[in-house]
């Protein structure tokens, strides 16, 4: 065993020190904790540590409200007070603007706490055991650890545990989605749902008023049971109908709140040329249309570019038009055809944008927003983005998933 300060926390799980002038990265630590420690791995360059006992507690440690950590793998920073969370977020977003783009940024104000710190995720997938346990895998493990509660999640467990004891263990997973007027759970399953776990998939959903739908996946099939829509605000006046499998961003009052900031670095003005890549069910590009753009949505779920379809014609908003089609693709038959959008809105998955950034280059839109939860290849994408001539505008954080390290970063990138 070993005595270490916690000097920072990492974009990560890790909590880091120093230990005879090796980093030691130690998870569930915080800031000013003084801890025994076991060394449980040697890594190139680094340490990895296991708390054993508290020695002195940094002053924002506090209890973890939920009573499942730190064995649960989720919420990796709710033994921060949320004010520290903020505030570690926020100065460790601007040291990666510093260190890989020499930016400046602010701290005060850059990051916009969510309205709410716990009972915030509209949509949680739970984790199925091998003896019908409901839960999440233990931190870097495929075991399950069972819980009766989820503090972050809008809907009680006791959804998921009813569902998952109906369908039977040929079901790995269930995602609670909620609605305004009930439930949709996505159950997903080993292989292809055979006529077994659809018969059993009826008789739970007739049984559980406050579900009103049921989708069921595996082997590549997809069935719908019940109303399997939900319907989420983008804001005033303005709401997207999308099947409850479709990707939608789990804090729904964060989403309007970051929808506003990139409608307001936009700057629409009808007519102008308006690229959404990576669109999805059109979370951004119904708000851009509804300003007079002339939205081309990309992206390849067609599912998503359907739902997307389906409420443009339903919102009555500008025209548009959406492609299911992969990004890259389409970035080069509009190169080729001198396409010159206005705007380039990149909202990508944690992997990033890297093998677009060159073609959305070509295309010299003089603003492009990128839109990331992942700070790493958000770095990556925007020093290419700075090679190919573009600069950092304003940038703007969000919190939408408190009590871990994760965060929304919105920056805007203009062509100098």
């Amino acid at each position: 065993m070993a005595t270490l300060e916690i000097d920072d926390l990492t974009l990560g799980p890790w909590g880091v020190g120093r230990l005879d002038g090796r980093a030691v990265m130690v998870p569930h630590a915080v800031p000013g904790d003084r801890l025994e420690i076991a060394i449980e791995s040697e890594r190139s360059g680094y340490a990895v540590g296991r708390i054993e006992s508290i020695v002195r507690a940094g002053r924002d440690r506090r209890v973890p409200p939920c009573p499942f950590l730190p064995r649960c793998g989720g919420c990796d920073w709710q033994q921060l007070a949320y004010p520290a969370q903020l505030a570690i977020k926020a100065r460790l977003i601007a040291a990666e603007f510093s260190r890989a783009l020499g930016v400046e940024l602010a701290v005060a104000g850059l990051i916009e706490p969510a309205p709410e710190e716990f009972a915030y995720r509209a949509r949680v997938r739970f984790k199925v055991g091998s003896g019908g346990e409901v839960g999440f895998h233990a931190a870097g493990s495929n075991r399950v650890v069972a819980v009766d509660r989820c503090l972050v999640a809008v809907a009680p467990i006791s959804v998921p545990v009813r569902f998952a004891a109906a369908l039977g263990r040929r079901c790995r997973e269930l995602e609670v989605v909620a609605g305004d007027r009930g439930q949709v759970i996505v159950a997903h399953f080993e292989s292809r749902p055979a006529s077994a776990d659809l018969a059993r998939a009826r008789a739970a959903l007739a049984d559980s008023p406050d579900v009103r739908g049921l989708i069921l996946r595996g082997g590549g099939a997809r069935e719908l049971l019940g109303e399997t829509e939900v319907t989420i605000e983008l804001e005033p006046g303005l709401t997207l109908d999308v099947e409850a499998d479709l990707f939608t961003q789990v804090n729904r009052a964060q989403n309007r709140g970051l929808i506003a900031a990139v409608m307001s670095a936009a700057a629409i003005a009808p007519g102008d040329e308006v690229l959404d890549l990576y669109c999805g069910a059109g979370n951004f590009s119904l708000p851009a249309a509804r300003r007079g753009g002339r939205v081309t949505g990309v992206d390849t779920d067609e599912l998503a570019i359907a739902a997307a379809g389906r409420n443009l014609a339903r919102s009555g908003v500008a025209p548009a038009q959406f492609v299911a089609m992969k990004a890259g693709e389409l970035a080069r038959f509009l190169a080729r055809a001198r396409y010159r959008p206005s705007l380039v809105i990149l909202d990508p998955p944690r992997a990033g944008a890297a093998e677009l950034i060159d073609l959305v280059a070509a295309l010299r839109p003089p603003r492009t927003l990128y839109v990331s939860c992942n700070v790493a290849t958000l770095m990556r994408d925007l020093k290419q983005l700075s090679r190919a001539g573009y600069k950092v505008g304003m940038v703007r954080a969000f919190d939408f998933f408190p009590n871990t390290h994760h965060a929304e970063v919105m920056t805007e990138m203009l062509l100098t």
